[in-house]
């Protein structure tokens, strides 16, 4: 009978450590946000070029850089270079690519829809700080140089916590 005991008050403990691990990780959403790779400048006048070479081997080298994350939803602008940037890692992660509007985007949706995932963002150097910070909630990061295509903003979110972290890939 005591053995019986012992049993079931283990195999309580399990279950309730494996619902609170499950939960804790509900709970989680990781955001990856980048500007997009180099752009062709050979048109001064095109608002909305293409990646350049350089800029193409950069978006292989993103999703390269991803192999080991599966995403639940990539976005990107909806311009070129963006595009391309994100279309090689939501090929590798068999998504379609959601296109948002950082001027307009319902932020309290975004953050609703995306909680508990993990999500890549492909913005510009104006944008891509600019949403790091208000995913943070704090003005954190300054718009990025706009020769600056290796950097990686890292935010994750639980219940009680914002962190996040900049790296540089290259």
């Amino acid at each position: 009978m005591k053995n019986f005991f012992l049993l079931s008050l283990l195999l309580s403990f399990a279950l309730v450590s494996c619902a609170q691990k499950k939960e804790n990780s509900v709970d989680t959403t990781t955001y990856y946000l980048i500007r997009h790779a180099e752009k062709d400048r050979s048109d001064k006048t095109n608002r909305d070029p293409n990646l350049s070479e350089e800029g193409k081997q950069r978006a292989e080298l993103w999703a390269s850089y991803f192999e080991n994350i599966d995403f639940d939803a990539i976005y990107s602008t909806d311009y070129n270079r963006t595009r391309e940037t994100a279309r090689p890692t939501a090929e590798a992660n068999e998504l379609n690519l959601v296109f948002y509007d950082p001027f307009k985007i319902d932020f309290e949706e975004f953050l609703t829809k995306t909680k508990g995932k993990t999500v890549l963002i492909v913005g510009h150097s104006n944008t891509t700080p600019m949403l790091t910070n208000r995913i943070l909630g704090e003005e954190k990061y300054e718009a990025m140089d706009e020769t600056d295509n290796i950097s990686l903003f890292k935010v994750t979110l639980t219940e009680d916590s914002k962190t996040s972290e900049l790296l540089k890939i290259d």
